[in-house]
């Protein structure tokens, strides 16, 4: 059978595609720091010149930031267009890694043997899978099923700002039809997992403003506004006794889950103990009346990712600070449209705002919508029996707490539907210290796009 020569081909060549994946993680591609802009690069030349030796016509794309990487392969069966991103978080704090963050390395644990390193699951070990899904079935027929074009971004952790304008410059060369994306995690540790659906993102940062310098607390504590406590106020006014953000109107457009898709999300394999306990929790502390599963899939969040002010050093300074900070992020589901969002939080904080206090907003953060896929569309299905043969286990079509921008660009900027296929296992550490991708993750990722490429091309 020519897709099992394919598999036997994946099996026998797995050390040399880990050795592969070790060379890409060693490069520093952190696109969010300035430092690192020529690492960003040398990973764009890495993955051109991995691409041109399985046969692509492959470039490096000039952006004002990090460049994209495009290639192409022809085939006879349908276009396809694979994403994935080159660019790696940050690996602060550096003192909690129990290794060189870019000194990649393999590893035995006692759920297996994991590939650590930053960058190792998200997304080069996940980019990575397909493209020696691709080499194995280049080496073994001499071409591919399908039509490829591969698209390689450098910015994706750092908002994606070069992304719209070079797919709207570029849109017919990406144009295909359906796009695929590796950028995701199963549901449960060894049950493959298509995303349906995926929550959006808003960001947002203000700054509280109370007097005009720093002042001496001894002498203005009291009758002084402090911008700190002022804050702290007004974090503590976003939700309410249940979990619930108390925003007005921030759940217009918010849908709740259809009775038979609930069903099955409750039979798909997720363990709310096991899932809460990795971390340290012992139980959900979101919304009230909703499983932890549905509040990571179907449900809205405002949390809070940084608040500062005053004196951050060693010691204590007596002061009353003239500003206090805070980030936050709301994921979004439904209906919900970011900029109108964005109205409503900030008419809360200014509702908030006692005499002698101001804010002022950071007005450069993005948003997207949530997204749901077309999974009525045929490939959807092929897609799911593949990896239900691989991994010999059901497949399921399952939510994401997460967001990924790009597949809602898809379908706005080409009009393509995108498929989201990823093997990460929520234990990946990813943006964490220690970040790890399973072996068996990678290996049989690599044979579950050669069978969705096979099917697919059929």
């Amino acid at each position: 059978m020519s897709l099992d020569a394919v598999l036997s081909r994946i099996d026998d060549q797995l050390p040399v595609a880990l050795d592969r994946l070790m060379g890409l993680l060693r490069i520093p591609s952190i696109s969010t720091d300035p430092a690192f802009a020529q690492p960003c690069l040398e990973a764009a030349d890495w993955l051109v010149a991995d691409l041109q030796s399985i046969g692509a016509t492959a470039e490096k794309r000039a952006t004002p930031g990090h460049p994209m990487v495009v290639g192409h392969i022809d085939g006879p069966g349908p276009h396809l267009l694979f994403y994935g991103h080159y660019d790696v978080q940050p690996v602060d704090p550096l003192a909690l890694w129990n290794s060189d963050p870019f000194d990649p390395k393999l590893e035995d644990t006692p759920n297996g043997k994991v590939i650590r390193g930053r960058g190792s699951s998200d997304d080069k070990g996940q980019l990575m899978t397909f493209v020696e899904a691709c080499r194995a079935y280049i080496d073994v027929h001499g071409a591919l099923p399908c039509r490829i074009t591969f698209f390689f971004e450098g910015e994706e952790e750092s908002g994606s700002p070069s992304l719209i304008p070079f797919m709207k410059e570029n849109a017919e060369e990406l144009n295909a039809d359906i796009a695929l994306i590796c950028d995701t995690s199963m549901v449960a540790p060894g049950v493959p997992s298509i995303a349906s659906q995926l929550r959006g993102m808003l960001k947002d940062e203000f700054t509280i403003h109370g007097p005009r310098i720093d002042l001496h607390s001894g002498h203005y504590g009291g009758p002084g506004l402090n911008p700190l406590r002022e804050l702290s106020r007004i974090v503590a006014s976003f939700h309410d006794d249940t979990g619930r953000v108390a925003v007005d109107g921030f759940y217009d457009g918010v849908h709740e889950v259809p009775e038979d898709l609930l069903r099955q999300w409750e039979n798909c394999g997720f363990n709310e103990k096991e899932y809460l306990n990795s971390v340290g929790y012992t139980r959900p502390h979101g919304e009230e009346g909703y499983s932890t599963l549905v509040q990571q899939w179907a449900r809205p969040t405002l949390e809070i990712n940084g608040l500062w002010g005053g004196y951050q050093g060693a010691g204590s300074k007596t002061v009353i600070p003239a500003e206090a900070h805070c980030k936050l992020t709301c994921r979004l589901v439904g209906d919900m449209e970011p900029d109108d969002l964005r109205k409503k939080i900030r008419a809360h904080v200014a509702a908030q705002l006692a005499p002698d206090a101001r804010v002022t907003w950071n007005s450069d953060l993005e948003g997207a919508p949530a997204a749901v896929m077309n999974t009525t569309r045929p490939e959807f299905e092929k897609a799911r029996q593949a990896l239900s043969d691989e991994w010999n286990r059901e497949a399921v079509f399952c939510g994401m707490g997460g967001s990924i921008p790009i597949a809602g660009f898809f379908k706005e900027i080409l009009g393509l539907d995108a498929m989201l296929i990823g093997f990460a296992n929520e234990d990946d550490a990813i943006h964490s210290p220690n970040e790890k991708y399973n072996v068996e993750s990678f290996h049989k990722g690599i044979r579950s796009w050669a069978r969705v490429l096979d099917t697919l091309g059929s």
